[in-house]
């Protein structure tokens, strides 16, 4: 009986130490990588319904095919975290001898490739031959770090393009948008997007360019960002708890599904001419946008183009911003001013160039701090205040895009009191995140005072 006991106390001990956690934790990464693959090979076999090219063909096919070199080599870059700089050096050399390569086989073939695809093979080959080098030359926990680093510059590749490929089915699979409810209720915000486009319209050119570059460029925001926080993983040969790379890829990863739920265009495609080739004003509600505010009617679901995805609630730009914002406010001065100036230029460019509503952007926040929370508590181990952000950040989410689609005449007739509330709502899931986030950093150790030393005689 003493040795029964003995035993159970010995193993409840055990319970909080980190060993205790590797099983359940290897159990949950083993049914997150089947849940994904399972996902991919769903999304592969819908898109193919649609007569679209899948995420994993598209991949495949750029081991050969020109691809857009920007996630290829941004991937390479997460790849080399785990990686000395010899050997850096070596797989950047190697990246580009590749693709001179390719380019001359290319031009010798007489083979026309567009401008934005005049390389990126290479960084693919060398992610692909660092995952055979850890799988032939590596054991233990060098191959499981290797490996790691593979993964997470494949998962960059594999995002967007599962991403693209999402909203290509989104645009599909729903014939009607429900943009006339968001405009409505974003009459209670005073339509933030027809004000700044108005802006962005009498500043010139400048400045618009300048905010269009944010807004195309925010993956390279992301990976300065992560790059810095991932700087130490060669040489202690191991990945932080949590780093920017996680957010991101779970906000691109649960995000589009509220596209299926929540269809919009946003304003320049429903209430103006239309973008980058799709829309225009054959499609529109009316053409409105930015110079005429939309009048106050009961909204209804109108009809869109097969082409321009749904992909406005919420608005995944400001998430991936916001988390950018987050991860920088740890870095030094020049990074917190630029994780500072991205967040301010993404939401100036998704308001300025009618990509988003207002409304849209207030979503945007609220889901990534929420899963944000929710992934430092996975890191670190849940506990009562992280449970209750969550739980809450979660219930204003859905209370959000339940009156977006319920109370939108309500929303919009009475402006003075739902805009105050809107915002209120965004604040206090602010205000919560960092009363909860700042309870998990380590107190600061008081100065040692220096001991008091005897006179002398």
């Amino acid at each position: 009986m003493i040795t029964i006991v003995s035993r159970v106390l010995s193993r409840t001990n055990r319970i909080g130490k980190p060993g205790a956690w590797r099983q359940p934790r290897a159990i949950l990464w083993a049914v997150a990588g089947v849940a994904t693959l399972g996902f991919l090979i769903a999304l592969e076999i819908t898109a193919h319904h649609y007569g679209l090219p899948g995420p994993m063909a598209t991949q495949a096919k750029e081991v050969i095919l020109p691809p857009k070199p920007g996630p290829l080599y941004g991937g390479l870059a997460l790849t080399m975290v785990v990686l000395t700089w010899r050997q850096r050096f070596i797989a950047a050399g190697a990246a580009i001898g590749i693709d001179l390569v390719f380019t001359l086989v290319r031009w010798a073939a007489g083979i026309e490739v567009p401008e934005d695809r005049l390389f990126g093979n290479g960084a693919m080959w060398v992610m692909l031959g660092c995952a055979v080098i850890a799988l032939t030359r590596r054991t233990g926990n060098e191959r499981a770090l290797l490996l790691k680093g593979v993964g997470l510059g494949l998962l960059l590749v594999t995002g967007r393009k599962t991403g693209d490929t999402w909203l290509l089915i989104t645009s599909k699979a729903h014939p009607t948008v429900l943009d006339p409810y968001v405009a409505t209720a974003d009459h209670a915000l005073g339509n933030p997007s027809w004000l700044v486009g108005r802006a962005l319209d009498a500043a010139g050119p400048i400045p618009t360019q300048i905010v269009a570059v944010v807004y195309a460029q925010l993956a390279v925001a992301a990976v300065v960002v992560a790059l810095y926080q991932l700087r130490k993983v060669a040489a202690e040969r191991r990945f932080p708890g949590h780093h920017l790379v996680r957010t991101f890829l779970v906000i691109g990863l649960v995000g589009p599904a509220f596209y299926m739920i929540f269809p919009v265009v946003g304003p320049v495609f429903a209430y103006g001419p239309g973008a980058s080739g799709t829309g225009g004003p054959e499609w529109a509600l009316i053409n409105l946008w930015p110079h005429t505010l939309p009048s106050i009617s009961p909204p209804h679901p109108m009809p869109y183009d097969g082409i321009t995805p749904r992909n406005c609630m919420p608005s995944l730009h400001t998430a991936w911003a916001v988390a950018i914002f987050i991860h920088s406010r740890k870095g030094p001065r020049l990074l917190r001013y630029g994780g500072t100036f991205w967040l301010i230029a993404t939401l100036t460019a998704t308001l300025g160039f009618g990509y988003h509503y207002g409304v849209d952007l207030i979503a945007g926040v609220v889901f990534a701090l929420t899963i944000e929370t929710a992934l430092r508590s996975f890191d670190r181990g849940w506990n009562r205040s992280a449970i209750q952000m969550v739980a809450y950040g979660t219930t204003v989410f859905a209370a959000l895009l339940v009156s977006y689609r319920y109370l939108p005449m309500e929303m919009a007739t009475h402006p003075w009191v739902f805009g105050p509330l809107l915002l209120l709502a965004m604040a206090s899931v602010i205000h919560v995140y960092v009363r909860t986030t700042r309870r998990w950093e380590p107190a600061t150790a008081p100065t040692p005072r220096p001991e008091p030393q005897p006179e002398p005689v």
